[in-house]
């Protein structure tokens, strides 16, 4: 009994070290340079401009200090309102060029409980380790690190940029007894070419497009090998708080020798609609993947919602849920319903 307790007490003080690990080094990543002060004297100024003569140096201190918080002020805007996806573009274009920063791509978070009501199948596990009663926890942390680096900016009279990007997703068995091991890792590089045509068609404008290629592997061997490679279009479009994209599809073909998962266009499918809806400091997501493709039989949906912590402002509480088919490339193939709670560092919006 003491050999348990000491065993737990172990696996709990190795949690907190790594979680804190996750939490601070991308927090020191997606930080941007302290141009506050510069922002609130540039941002009076320009309010100078067209303030109303009533109003006080405090009135408009406030109101320049409030919008930079907001993430609102821009020099370009003169005030005015943006959308959301055009006003993490802005973000981007401010910090896009300092150098020793990396800037955030998809979601990043942690999901310090996640259970699956599904239960993991380790049948793959009890015959590559020959452990015919080696099982998996229900219940694990999940997080996924995502960032993204300029390649080439500002091309052809601004009119598109390069990217590279690497996204990491992680599934943690951290409560099992067995040493707390990762039951998957996958890893996704990719490169694309990004366009802004600021299109407008019935109150939506077409903010942001891309093309480009990716690659996505749980770096394993043998029959826990799983990969493919894409090429893919992302178009999105954004109205006020409400952001819409879909992003179709096409898998490089691989040789029949090489192929660890060549059933996975059945249950990927070739596409993925998403929304997100920005609520004040709340952010509400939803995914859909190959749900029309396949009848609704082998596709897969996941909503989320990122809420604010007091004032603090790098980090969010987080709830997702998952329903359906490829959560991770190793069970691209096996049903998974999945309800996980914990912390978002940086979200869609």
């Amino acid at each position: 009994m003491k050999s348990w307790r000491i065993r737990r007490k172990q696996v709990y003080q190795r949690s907190l070290s790594y979680l804190g690990v996750f939490l601070l080094l991308p927090a020191a990543v997606f930080l941007p340079d302290p141009v506050i002060a510069d922002d609130e004297q540039n941002c009076m100024m320009l309010a100078l401009e067209t303030a109303d003569p009533n109003m006080t140096i405090s009135d408009l201190r406030a109101q320049c200090k409030q919008q930079i918080k907001d993430g609102t002020y821009d020099v370009e805007t003169e005030f005015t309102e943006v959308a959301v996806v055009e006003d993490r573009m802005r973000h981007d274009r401010k910090h896009v060029l300092q150098p020793f920063t990396l800037m955030a791509h998809k979601p990043t978070y942690i999901l310090l409980g996640a259970y699956n009501a599904s239960g993991y199948d380790a049948t793959l596990w009890q015959e590559a380790f020959n452990e015919p009663d080696f099982e998996w926890e229900d219940t694990e942390a999940q997080f996924q690190l995502s960032i993204k680096f300029p390649l080439l900016v500002n091309l052809f009279d601004d009119t598109f940029d390069i990217y590279g990007g690497y996204t990491n997703r992680s599934f943690w068995q951290i409560y099992s007894e067995d040493s707390s091991p990762f039951r998957e890792t996958n890893h996704e590089p990719e490169v694309w070419v990004q366009f802004h045509p600021g299109w407008e068609l019935w109150g939506f404008r077409n903010t942001w497009n891309s093309f480009g290629v990716n690659h996505q592997s749980n770096g394993r061997g043998g029959d826990l090998s799983r990969s493919w490679n894409r090429v893919y279009a992302w178009f999105t479009v954004e109205r006020g708080n409400l952001a819409m994209s879909i992003k179709p599809w096409y898998r490089i073909p691989e040789s029949d020798s090489d192929d660890d998962n060549p059933d996975i266009g059945d249950y990927m499918g070739h596409y993925e609609l998403s929304a997100s809806y920005k609520w004040g400091e709340n952010v509400f997501s939803l995914m859909s993947r190959n749900n029309l493709e396949s009848g609704f039989s082998k596709g897969a949906v996941q909503a989320s919602w990122s809420f604010p912590l007091w004032d603090w402002p790098y980090l969010k509480g987080y709830v997702q849920w998952f329903s359906g088919y490829g959560q991770s490339l190793i069970e691209y193939n096996q049903y998974a319903n999945t309800i996980g709670i914990g912390f978002s560092l940086t979200d869609w919006l």
